[in-house]
């Protein structure tokens, strides 16, 4: 068990790259080092660039990778350092999904402070914003069509979907859970308030 000496000299971006490391990141070790991979789309190059700028602001590795995937259209975001396992305590053998993930108490006051960059980091990572449609008959016969934005939170961990909820929950932010692994924001305020602090990825 590793105790936290290092705190994270940027805190607003540590909580966006907390959110993308609970979603498609992970700490693994590499010789006497660790490596810190985040995966994103390769589509959306903005979204690589600040996950790679949110790394290189926590002062630990030397350099940031940006490895494109031969196959698949995805970028590895690499980073190694030594200290990894103390900035991300949530690291350990198996998968994030099949094991208990809590924030450690000097995370959560990172959160708490910065919950808007919290959830713009699990959104980049494991969300998406949709486009509702659908028609309805009205009583005149006509068919009329309606479309609605919404968003959704997809992950396999109950304890990160609740993460995610908690932090809505403290934001005002509705939402209603679609599925055992989707997290759905439909209410108009609330998905305007997403918003307003995740653009939409590009």
């Amino acid at each position: 068990m590793f105790v936290a000496s290092w705190l994270p000299p940027d805190q607003w971006s540590y909580s966006y790259l907390l959110g993308m490391y609970l979603g498609d990141g992970c700490v693994s070790a590499a010789g006497r080092s660790y490596q810190l991979v985040v995966v994103c789309d390769a589509a959306y190059r903005d979204i690589i660039e600040e996950c790679a700028t949110a790394m290189v602001l926590t002062l630990l590795p030397r350099r940031v990778a940006r490895n494109p995937h031969r196959v698949d259209r995805c970028v590895r975001v690499v980073g190694s350092s030594p200290r990894w396992p103390e900035a991300f305590p949530q690291h350990g053998p198996g998968r994030k999904h099949e094991r208990a993930i809590e924030l450690a108490d000097w995370q959560r006051a990172v959160v708490d402070r910065f919950p808007q960059e919290f959830l713009r980091g699990l959104l980049h990572s494991d969300g998406c914003r949709t486009v509702n449609r659908f028609k309805t008959k009205l009583p005149s016969g006509r068919v009329a069509e309606y479309a609605y934005p919404r968003w959704f939170f997809s992950n396999r961990s109950t304890d990160i979907r609740g993460l995610f909820c908690e932090y809505c929950d403290r934001l005002g932010i509705r939402w209603t859970q679609s599925n055992p692994r989707n997290i759905s924001v439909s209410h108009r305020d609330s998905v305007a308030l997403l918003d307003s602090f995740v653009p939409a990825k590009s």
